[in-house]
């Protein structure tokens, strides 16, 4: 199953929406077949596997990463390629949320005779595809907010200059994930205080926690512009012919619009909240554009408003032995809580250093939730 999930890991940045899988198929105790699902709208894992057997899969054992498909999508059920080619036994790690699937492929299985086996290493299967699990059930992008932070707090020094707070290899980190995940998203204060580009840009994204990657699969930029104010000289526009580009915007009217779409951007007017573009209604249409995840990249205002908004699941802060001290920004500005109580928890935290900057990783329990419990 360990080789599974490496081969898993091959397909992350191409599969989205659709799940990252591996899996490999063992006769007499040896491997005589493995793949991984390389793309959206390609062959699966499973067929991948078969297909690529140095001898006749009769008898064999199958190991994939997650439960096999059993209904038609844009490719046909792998429980038929399964039972066709006469394996005696399936072992999956991750139990499919989608309804069309979860269950019902083992219950297939059984029925043509072949043993099956679910559970398997199943914590490190499900952390392949935590984007997938929440977007399949939700119908919404999984949220992760991201940014990085001295030892005092500082995302600034006084003068308001932030480069860089972290080195190259937790940079190399930060790139990586704009490659795995469907879109990065800033607000209009970043692009006028930053001009970013909010590209996938790195050599080697590999830090020894995944597989080397030849080829970048870049994200679709989000720039929250409730005024639309963004500049037509900005690197974000300037570049919207070479790379995906939308801008949620208050604005309709189409002659405000019409600079922004004739260099390439896609403009998508929405409903606003409290002033501020309505995140939830934001997050509702890009499930409907099939983005199944989103890291939040955009300073302090953009990060309290998705937070105030309920849209974050996931946190990703680096914190740098290094302090500025002074009044620079902090990572979430907005009007804060009032009390402790209030706070938003971090839960189930992973740390990863490097180099001395460390990477925390926490899932967001919101205070709502927890009076529930």
């Amino acid at each position: 199953m360990r080789i599974a999930i490496a081969e898993a890991w091959k397909g992350c940045g191409f599969t989205n929406p659709n799940p990252m899988v591996g899996c490999v198929i063992v006769k007499n105790g040896v491997i005589i077949g493995k793949g991984f699902h390389k793309k959206y709208g390609d062959l699966h894992a499973e067929r991948n596997a078969l297909a690529s057997c140095t001898e006749s899969p009769e008898g064999a054992t199958v190991y994939v990463t997650l439960e096999p498909c059993c209904h038609w999508g844009r490719t046909p059920p792998c429980t038929d390629a399964l039972i066709e080619s006469k394996v005696v036994r399936v072992v999956s790690g991750s139990r499919d949320p989608n309804p069309l699937v979860s269950g019902k492929s083992g219950e297939i299985l059984k029925k043509a005779g072949i043993k099956t086996e679910t559970g398997i290493l199943k914590e490190e299967c499900d952390a392949l595809n935590e984007a997938f699990f929440h977007y399949i059930t939700c119908g919404t992008p999984f949220v992760i907010l991201k940014y990085a932070m001295t030892a005092d707090g500082k995302t600034a020094t006084v003068s308001g200059k932030s480069k860089w707070i972290t080195g190259e290899k937790a940079r190399s980190r930060v790139h990586f994930d704009r490659h795995r995940y469907g879109a990065v998203m800033a607000g209009v204060g970043t692009v006028l205080t930053d001009d970013p580009m909010l590209t996938c840009r790195f050599e080697n994204p590999c830090d020894g926690s995944y597989p080397e990657t030849e080829k970048i699969s870049q994200p679709l930029r989000i720039i929250c512009d409730t005024g639309l104010n963004t500049p037509l000289s900005s690197k974000i526009v300037k570049t919207a012919g070479d790379f995906p580009t939308l801008i949620a915007t208050g604005i309709s009217d189409p002659e405000k619009t019409k600079p922004f779409t004739d260099a390439g951007c896609r403009v998508l007017s929405l409903p606003e909240k409290d002033d501020k573009i309505d995140m939830q209604v934001l997050m509702k249409k890009l499930g409907e554009m099939k983005i199944d995840s989103v890291i939040i990249e955009g300073g302090p205002t953009l990060a309290w408003s998705a937070l105030a908004a309920g849209i974050v699941n996931k946190t990703n802060i680096y914190l740098a032995p290094k302090i500025f001290g002074g009044t620079g920004k902090s990572g979430v500005a907005g009007t804060g809580v009032f009390s402790p109580d209030e706070a938003f928890m971090l839960s189930e935290p992973k740390v990863t250093d490097f180099e001395g900057d460390l990477l925390l990783e926490s899932r967001v329990i919101y205070p709502e939730k927890r009076k529930q419990e």
